[in-house]
C-alpha cells in the first residue's frame, strides 16, 4: 500500500530551505514514528531544476514542478486504514502534520493513494 504526496513549499522558503526542513527535521520525524504508523518504507524526491530542468518543462509544456515528491509505503492497506483507530498513530500522524504546516503549502500538495503498474523493471 502506498500514498504519494507531492509536495509544494510555503512561499516564505527558498527551495534549498524547504529541502532542509524536509530532509534534516522532517525525515527525521518520520523515521521515529514509522513503527507506530506502520510505514515499511519512505522515499523523498527533491526537485532539481537547473538549465536542464528548465528546458524539459519548456520542450513539454509543463507547469511549475512540485518542490518534491513523498512516497510513503504502509503494512497494508488495512494497516493505513486503521492508524486512526490506535491513539498512538494519531498522535504521531499530529505531529508530523504540525510539522508540514512549517515547510509545506498543504492547500497546494495533493496527497493520494494508488497502485503501481510496473511497466518496465
Amino acid at each position: 500500500m502506498k500514498i504519494v504526496f507531492c509536495l509544494r513549499r510555503l512561499p516564505t522558503l527558498t527551495p534549498q530551505a524547504f529541502q532542509h526542513h524536509w530532509r534534516e527535521v522532517h525525515a527525521p520525524l518520520v523515521a521515529r514514528h514509522r513503527k507506530t504508523l506502520r510505514i515499511v518504507r519512505y522515499v523523498q524526491f527533491h526537485t532539481v531544476m537547473g538549465d536542464f530542468g528548465a528546458r524539459l518543462q519548456s520542450f513539454r509544456g509543463s507547469p511549475e514542478p512540485y518542490d518534491g515528491v513523498a512516497e510513503i509505503w504502509y503494512e497494508s492497506r488495512e494497516a493505513l486504514e486503521s492508524l486512526g483507530r490506535d491513539p498512538a498513530a494519531r498522535a504521531a500522524s499530529r505531529e508530523l502534520l504540525d510539522d508540514e504546516r512549517r515547510f509545506v503549502d498543504l492547500a497546494s500538495s495533493p496527497i493520494f493513494r494508488g497502485e503501481e503498474q510496473v511497466i518496465v523493471g
